[in-house]
């Protein structure tokens, strides 16, 4: 559990679940690109995976509302 804030602990847990199989990436593809969707109060709702442009999975989350913006992490 990360505590709410701890932005750095938030992505190494992220990364370290993807590594782990939790969440993995198919065979062949790269992950370049994490998409936040956050609710009205700032809760994350969703984590998007892309290859480019190309949607590999989603990690919904149920405490939050609906997704009412936007921002992410892209890797050059």
């Amino acid at each position: 559990m990360v505590e709410w804030g701890n932005y750095r602990e938030a992505y190494k847990a992220i990364h370290d679940a993807i590594r782990s199989g939790l969440a993995s990436v198919s065979e062949g593809k790269t992950l370049t690109k994490i998409e936040f969707g956050e609710d009205a109060a700032g809760n994350i709702k969703e984590i998007k995976f892309y290859d480019g442009e190309e949607l590999l999975f989603t990690l919904t989350f149920s405490n939050a509302s609906a997704v009412a913006s936007t921002w992410d992490i892209t890797r050059s």
